[in-house]
C-alpha cells in the first residue's frame, strides 16, 4: 500500500490544477507544467486539495499512485516556488560566467566550456557559485548534474564543481617516504 499516495495534495491559492484527456496541467505565478500520466491512477479536485487513487491493486498501479502523487506535488511546489540547486567551483582560474542562454565555464582545459540552457531554466554565477533555478524539479537537476559532470570534483585537491551541500571525501597523497 502506498503510503505517499495516501496523502492529498495541498494546492495553493493562485494555482490551478486542471486534468484532461490523461494530461495533468498545473498552472501557476511562476509558469505552467504539463505532465501525462497513466491510466491506472486518476485524480480528483476537492476544494484546496487534489487526491490521487489508483483503479486496481495490482504492482504496477500501487507504484503509480505514489510516483504521480509526488510528480503532482513538485509540479505544485514549482509552479508557486520554484526549484533551485547551488554548484561551487573550486579551482585555481577556475570560474562560471553566465551571458544570456549560455553558462561560459573555465575549467582548467584548453578552451572554454559553453553550456546552452535548455527553455525553463536560468542560472545566476556570483563568483564561485553557480545557482540553477526554475519550476521543473526534474529539469533542475538534470541541468545541474550535466554542469557538474563537466568537471566532477577530484578526491586529493577538491577541484571541480560540486553540488554546495555535497561533500568530497578527501584522500592523503602520496608520502613522499623511500
Amino acid at each position: 500500500m502506498s503510503r505517499i499516495g495516501l496523502k492529498p495534495v495541498s494546492v495553493p491559492k493562485g494555482v490551478t490544477v486542471a486534468v484532461k484527456d490523461n494530461i495533468l496541467t498545473v498552472k501557476g505565478a511562476k509558469g505552467e507544467l504539463t505532465q501525462a500520466y497513466e491510466p491506472e491512477v486518476s485524480f480528483e479536485l476537492k476544494g484546496d486539495s487534489a487526491i490521487v487513487s489508483r483503479r486496481d491493486d495490482t504492482k504496477r498501479a500501487k507504484s503509480m499512485h505514489g510516483l504521480y502523487r509526488k510528480l503532482l506535488e513538485n509540479m505544485v511546489e514549482g509552479v508557486s516556488t520554484g526549484f533551485s540547486k547551488s554548484l561551487v567551483i573550486n579551482g585555481v582560474g577556475y570560474r562560471a560566467e553566465s551571458r544570456g542562454k549560455s553558462l561560459f565555464l573555465n575549467l582548467g582545459f584548453s578552451t572554454q566550456i559553453e553550456y546552452v540552457l535548455p527553455e525553463g531554466v536560468s542560472v545566476t554565477s556570483e563568483g564561485n557559485k553557480v545557482t540553477v533555478s526554475g519550476i521543473s524539479k526534474e529539469l533542475v537537476g538534470l541541468v545541474a548534474s550535466e554542469i557538474r559532470g563537466l568537471r566532477p570534483p577530484e578526491p586529493y585537491k577538491g577541484k571541480g564543481i560540486k553540488y554546495e551541500t555535497e561533500h568530497v571525501r578527501r584522500k592523503v597523497g602520496k608520502s613522499g617516504v623511500k
